[in-house]
Order: structure tokens, then C-alpha cells, then sequence
């Protein structure tokens, strides 16, 4: 689960990691008294949408008065902002962040992450910050750090103080970045981050250390532990039909083809979107209704991919074991009675209860395309597509 910026900032705050002055605004009157409230002339307007690259694409501003303040961020309250992140589409801006303008002598990159590779927490370092971490690997990979945490043994001083050295720090820097490096390993861990991010890690010219930039995401399978994190979720920032597929417990991705697809098991959906690809088609969405999905759970994934406008065929694509093919056939058959299918649906079962579960769907009179393996299947939901009108 991704938060926003400033949102990230007040958990790093309570976690001694040093900010900016500033805080978030719905309205532009509301952002002019932020800025009468933090004081001085100069300010930064900043875009809270859950997107990379705000600056390139308008949504980092500078103001020299609140007055000035208060229409820039006019300007962009109630704006889409497109960015690389974005897609064409952009992301509309329902709130600003404010704050002190600071001048900074030089720029870092701090992140922590989990290298799915080696089971473990790795912190990762550049003495460049303020750019794409991906773009600055392929082109100076040299330039970046890592150092990987024993999650047993966690993280250890001597591998602070091997990161502070690294960065190649003034001597008065090293002992203000080791602590912010310790504190946001242990918001990391403490919260169930997939990663914390600060781009730019700054140093002002007076001597401090800012995060001027910041981002959080949560691990979404920790989330029960966390009311306080949970809170924290902007459902208007994630798609609407991966919202309403959480609330039925259902893992749901929108992609970008035309190809609904209901599987169970995870394994099972990256093989059925393989096989689609290799058909020569694109899948809509990642649809998991997992092993022990209920009729209602069957019932309610289909009826978010008939509400996908771009989905032109279905394929379900079931392999029963916890979750019987004869409880997928009722979710069928019930969503069926209270939904339109206005796309064809090709279905392909095997396991559990298949031969009820095929005697349900004859007996209830459903136009299905069946098929008996996965590669036919493909092939039949392709075929459905291209004689879509």
C-alpha cells in the first residue's frame, strides 16, 4: 500500500528523522495559511498524488510569498498531473503539500527494500540523489551502495559506519547520517515496509541533514497489524475496481489489454496471462480468486470484469483443489442471474467435483466456450476477441 509524501514525512518524524517545515493543504486559501504559518518568503508547492516524477511533469512549484503560494497551488488543485508514472491519463490532484524552501549543498539517495534474491533487507546508497535510482544503476552503477541486513541479527553499527564512510562524508556529517540511516531501518521493519525512500537526502548549508523528499510503501499482507497505517489509505488514488475488489478479499491488477481473466492461485494467473501472451493476445487484469474462494467471491470477480469496459472476453482457467470446480460453477450460475454477460467466456476446469461442476453449467443453460487444456483455451479466448465487432 502506497501513502503520500507527507504522509510518509510524519511517520519518519516520529522516528527522529528531520523534515522540512510544512504541511498538507486541500484549498488554496488553506495553503496560504501554511505558508503564513511556517514564515520567511520562500516556499515549495508540492503535488501529493501516488506518482514518481512530479517535477517533470509541473507538480513541484516554488512561490516567494503565501500570497503567490496560494495560486499556484490553484493551479493545481483539481488538475490531472501527467508524469512518466502517470500514463497518459494522469492522476487528478486533490491536495498540496507546503513547505520551506531549503538550500541545499549537495543531494543523496537513501532507500531500503527487500532483495527478494537473498531473503533480506538491503539498503541502498548514492552520494547523487534527486534522480531515477534505476536510471543512475544503468548508467553509473559504480556510484551505487548496498548493504544487505540479517534480519536474525539486524542492522549492526560497524555497517552504519561502513555506509557513512562509503558516501565519503565530512566528519561532523557521519554521526547525523548513521543515526538517520538506523532510525529508518527501524521504521522499516517496525511498519512492514516494502520500501522507504528518501530522494533527495539533502544537507543544507548550514550543516543539516533533510529529507526532502520521502515515500513509504506497506507490505499489504502486514497491514492487519497496522490500524494506524491502514488509515493512512487514499482509496481516490488506486483504481476503482481494485478498491472494490478488496473489499471482497480478491487480488486484482488492471492491466492494459482485453482479456479478462479468473484464476485461482497466483502461479496459476502468471501462467494463464503467459499463455494468453503467447497466443497472440493481452491480458486485461490479474484476477486471483485463491484456493478458498466462496460462490459469493466467484460471483463478485466476475461481475469487476464485465465492468471493465475494455475486457472483450473472459477466461476462467480453474484448477480445483480447496476451491472445488462445482462451488465455481454456482458463483457463475448466481452472477449470471444478476449481471448481463455481454462478452463471450471461456472456461477450463480440472480437479475436484469438474464432472458436477460440468453438469451445473450444461444444466443451467450458459452460452460457455469450454476447452480442455490451457494452450486451447488461449486459443479460443483469442478467437472470441477477434469476432468482437
Amino acid at each position: 500500500m502506497k501513502i503520500h509524501e507527507y504522509q510518509a514525512k510524519q511517520v519518519m518524524g516520529a522516528y527522529s528523522i528531520p523534515i522540512p517545515k510544512g504541511s498538507v493543504a486541500h484549498t488554496a486559501e488553506e495553503a496560504k495559511g501554511v505558508a503564513s504559518e511556517i514564515g520567511g518568503n520562500r516556499f515549495v508547492v508540492k503535488a501529493q498524488v501516488h506518482a514518481g516524477g512530479r517535477g517533470k511533469g509541473g507538480g513541484i512549484k516554488s512561490a516567494e510569498s503565501p500570497t503567490e503560494v496560494k495560486k499556484v497551488a490553484k493551479a493545481m488543485l483539481g488538475k490531472r498531473l501527467v508524469t512518466p508514472q502517470t500514463g497518459v491519463e494522469g492522476k487528478l490532484i486533490h491536495k498540496v503539500l507546503v513547505e520551506e524552501a531549503i538550500d541545499s549543498v549537495s543531494e543523496m539517495y537513501l532507500g531500503i527494500t527487500i532483495d527478494r534474491g537473498r531473503a533480506c533487507p538491503v539498503i541502498i546508497l548514492s552520494k547523487e540523489g534527486g534522480m531515477e535510482i534505476e536510471e543512475l544503476a544503468i548508467k553509473s552503477p559504480e556510484k551505487i551502495i548496498k548493504e544487505w541486513v540479517d534480519v536474525c541479527v539486524g542492522l549492526r553499527p560497524f555497517q552504519i559506519s561502513k555506509i557513512s564512510f562509503a558516501l565519503e562524508l565530512d566528519a561532523f556529517l557521519r554521526r547525523p547520517v548513521s543515526q538517520l540511516i538506523g532510525n529508518l531501518y527501524r521504521l522499516f521493519i517496525d511498519k512492514d515496509c516494502s520500501l522507504a525512500e528518501i530522494n533527495p537526502l539533502v544537507i543544507t548549508r548550514g550543516g543539516e541533514v533533510l529529507a526532502l523528499d520521502a515515500k513509504l510503501n506497506f507490505d499489504d499482507n502486514a497491514l492487519y497489524r497496522h490500524g494506524d497505517a491502514m488509515e493512512m489509505r487514499d482509496v481516490l488514488e488506486e483504481d476503482p475496481l481494485e478498491v472494490e475488489a478488496s473489499q471482497y478479499h480478491l487480488n486484482y491488477i488492471r492491466l492494459e489489454g482485453n482479456v479478462g481473466c479468473m484464476v485461482n492461485g497466483a502461479g496459476l494467473a502468471m501462467a494463464t496471462m503467459d499463455v494468453i501472451k503467447l497466443a497472440g493476445g493481452m491480458p486485461a487484469n490479474f484476477l486471483d480468486v485463491g484456493g478458498g474462494a466462496t460462490v459469493d467471491m466467484v460471483k463478485n470477480g466476475l461481475k469487476i470484469l464485465v465492468s471493465d469496459a475494455n475486457v472483450r472476453a473472459i477466461l476462467i482457467n480453474i484448477f480445483g483443489g480447496i476451491l472445488r470446480c462445482d462451488t465455481l460453477a454456482k458463483g457463475l450460475i448466481e452472477a449470471t442471474s444478476e449481471i448481463e454477460l455481454h462478452v463471450p467466456v471461456v472456461i477450463r476446469m480440472e480437479g475436484t467435483n469438474v464432472e458436477i461442476a460440468r453438469k451445473l453449467l450444461k444444466e443451467s443453460g450458459l452460452r460457455l466456450n469450454v476447452a480442455e487444456t490451457m494452450k486451447e483455451a488461449a486459443e479460443k479466448v483469442i478467437a472470441c476477441v477477434e469476432q468482437q465487432p
